[in-house]
C-alpha cells in the first residue's frame, strides 16, 4: 500500500490536467504530409521520424496573431490543459497559444526513444513545420519545463522568449547544494521512483493496476501535498484524477508515462545551473514563475536556481501553490512579461 501511494504521489504532483488517452496509430496514406495532417479530427504534423504530433490553437488564430506561444504541458497532462488567460485578453494582445500533445500523450504517437534531445527537437520541428519563423516563444509548465531546458541548452538562438512556470527540480542536477536537499523527502522519493520505474517496470505496473487493495485517496486535497489555494482549485476542477487504473492499464500509456518520468528525473547530459547567459545582449528573456506556497517544488530551491542564473527573471506569487495556471491574473501577467517584456506587478517580486 505504501509503495502504491508513493508512486501515485510522485506522478500526481507533476500533472495538472486530464489523464491522456492514446488512439490507435494512424495508417500512413499517400495524402499524408508533414504539415497540417488531420487524424480523427485532430490537427497535427508528421515529424521527421514519422511520428504524429497533435496540436491545438487557442486565442487568436495562428495566421492572424502577433505572437504565437508554444505551451509545453506537464506530466499526465495534454494539449487540453488549463491555462486561464481569458479569450478577451488573448484577442487584445493578438496572442495564439499553440498547445501540443507531447510524445505518447493525448493524440500524439509515443516515442520509445524519448530523451532530453528528442523533446527539445519536437518543439523545434513543430515551430518549423508550422512556419513560426526563425524565433518563437515557449512556455513550459511543471514537468513540461524539462523540454524547455533542453531548448535553452541546444537551440537558444531560436527562442524569442521563455517562461518556466512552476518548473520542477531534478535532484540529480550536480550543482544543487546538499544543505538545501539533504532533508527534502522529495529527493529520496524521486531517486527511489526512478530506480523502480527503470529497473522494475513490471512491478510498478502491477502495483498501479492491481485490485487487491483499493486505490488510495489519501493524497486528494491533502494539505501535506497541496497549498490551500491549490486545494480550492481542486474543489472546483472536475476530473482532476491524473492516474486512473483504467488508463494506466493500457501498457502504451503506462510506458509513455514511465519514460517521461525517467527522462525528467534521471541523469541529464548537462547541468542547467551551469548554463551561460544565452542572451548577453538581452535579445531574449527567460522567466521563472514560482508559487511561494508550492508544496511540490520548494520555493527555497527555486530561489537558488534563479540565484545561480542571474540572467533569469524570477517572479514569485505570494499565495500561489503549484497550480498557478488556474489563476487568470497570474496567467495574463506571465504572457505580458513574456511577449511584451513588461515588468510584472510589484506583488510578484520575491519577499525575503
Amino acid at each position: 500500500m505504501v509503495f502504491k501511494k508513493v508512486a501515485v504521489l510522485m506522478m500526481r504532483c507533476l500533472g495538472i490536467s486530464k489523464q491522456p488517452t492514446l488512439p490507435a496509430p494512424p495508417a500512413e496514406t499517400a495524402e499524408s504530409s508533414s504539415i497540417d495532417v488531420e487524424i480523427c479530427g485532430s490537427k497535427g504534423i508528421r515529424l521527421s521520424d514519422g511520428r504524429f504530433l497533435a496540436y491545438t490553437e487557442r486565442g487568436v488564430p495562428m495566421n492572424k496573431s502577433n505572437y504565437t506561444v508554444i505551451v509545453v504541458h506537464g506530466f499526465g497532462s495534454s494539449k487540453e490543459m488549463n491555462f486561464m488567460a481569458s479569450q478577451d485578453f488573448l484577442e487584445e494582445l493578438k496572442i495564439c497559444l499553440l498547445l501540443f500533445d507531447r510524445a505518447g500523450y493525448g493524440e500524439s504517437d509515443p516515442n520509445p526513444k524519448r530523451s532530453l534531445k528528442s523533446e527539445a527537437s519536437d518543439i523545434e520541428e513543430l515551430a518549423d513545420k508550422l512556419q513560426l519563423g526563425s524565433k518563437f516563444f515557449v512556455l513550459g509548465v511543471s514537468l513540461g519545463c524539462y523540454p524547455v531546458w533542453g531548448c535553452l541548452r541546444r537551440t537558444p538562438n531560436r527562442l524569442a522568449g521563455v517562461a518556466l512556470v512552476v518548473p520542477y527540480i531534478n535532484y540529480k542536477w550536480p550543482s544543487l547544494p546538499s544543505d538545501l536537499t539533504k532533508d527534502d523527502y522529495r529527493k529520496g522519493l524521486s531517486h527511489w521512483a526512478v530506480f523502480v520505474a527503470s529497473h522494475a517496470p513490471r512491478l510498478l505496473y502491477w502495483w498501479l493496476t492491481q485490485k487487491l487493495f483499493p486505490s488510495s485517496t489519501v493524497l486528494d486535497r491533502n494539505p501535506a501535498f497541496f497549498s490551500q489555494k491549490d486545494i480550492e482549485v481542486l474543489k472546483i476542477t472536475p476530473g482532476y484524477q491524473l492516474l486512473s487504473q483504467n488508463k494506466v492499464r493500457d501498457r502504451t500509456v503506462f510506458d509513455s508515462l514511465r519514460r517521461d518520468f525517467v527522462v525528467a528525473f534521471g541523469k541529464w547530459d548537462f547541468d542547467p545551473l551551469e548554463l551561460c547567459n544565452p542572451y548577453p545582449q538581452r535579445e531574449s528573456a527567460v522567466h521563472i514563475w514560482q508559487g511561494h506556497e508550492d508544496k511540490v517544488v520548494p520555493v527555497q530551491l527555486q530561489r537558488h536556481v534563479s540565484g545561480k542564473l542571474p540572467w533569469i527573471r524570477y517572479h514569485e506569487v505570494p499565495d500561489g501553490g503549484h497550480l498557478l495556471v488556474y489563476d487568470s491574473d497570474v496567467c495574463e501577467a506571465i504572457l505580458r512579461s513574456l511577449v511584451l517584456g513588461e515588468d510584472p506587478p510589484q506583488m510578484y517580486r520575491p519577499q525575503c
